[in-house]
């Protein structure tokens, strides 16, 4: 089972991103593709053995760095983040709102590229957008900020998950 992507688009992505002044539709198309690549559009939200919770696969040392890193220097963006997240919930175990609630996962995700200073490309090709994930959003070799071998190798993945997941349900999308 996955997410439909026109309603994770428009219930969810779009929603989202303009709640935090983000929105752009070469945006949408890569946190769609960021879904697509790593859970496969929802397919698989928690596993023990994975390094990553919920749409986005993000890791809960990701989800705290953010946070520690990044969002402390912008406290206006913080609050936004944080309005995105349940009331109580996110108290008791913030980790698990990356699984339970797409919003604020896909908030999360976006800072992850905000925090990697993301640059995308002029409507960005569906390689493009697979480059932008591998280059910002992956993890990364912290002794020369290089791409792993396996980044390299999961950009074709991410393209025919993107065409197989995102653009069989809607050919308006970025190609």
């Amino acid at each position: 089972m996955s997410i439909y992507t026109n309603d994770l688009r428009e219930a969810i992505i779009r929603p989202t991103l303009e709640a935090l002044g983000e929105w752009s539709q070469n945006a949408e198309n890569l946190l769609l593709g960021t879904a697509a690549q790593e859970s496969q559009l929802g397919f698989r939200l928690h596993s023990e053995s994975d390094n990553g919770l919920g749409l986005y696969r993000i890791s809960a040392r990701t989800h705290t760095q953010i946070w520690d890193k990044f969002l402390i220097n912008d406290p206006n963006l913080a609050s936004t983040l944080r309005g995105l997240a349940s009331q109580q919930q996110f108290l008791k175990n913030p980790h698990h709102e990356l699984i339970v609630n797409l919003s604020y996962a896909t908030g999360v995700a976006w800072m992850i590229y905000k925090h990697h200073e993301l640059i995308l490309p002029y409507n960005p090709s569906v390689y493009e957008l697979a480059q932008s994930w591998a280059s910002y959003y992956c993890a990364r070799d912290d002794q020369n900020d290089q791409l792993t071998h396996k980044n390299i190798a999961e950009i074709d993945t991410f393209v025919q998950n993107y065409h197989a997941l995102v653009l069989s349900e809607n050919k308006i999308l970025a190609a």
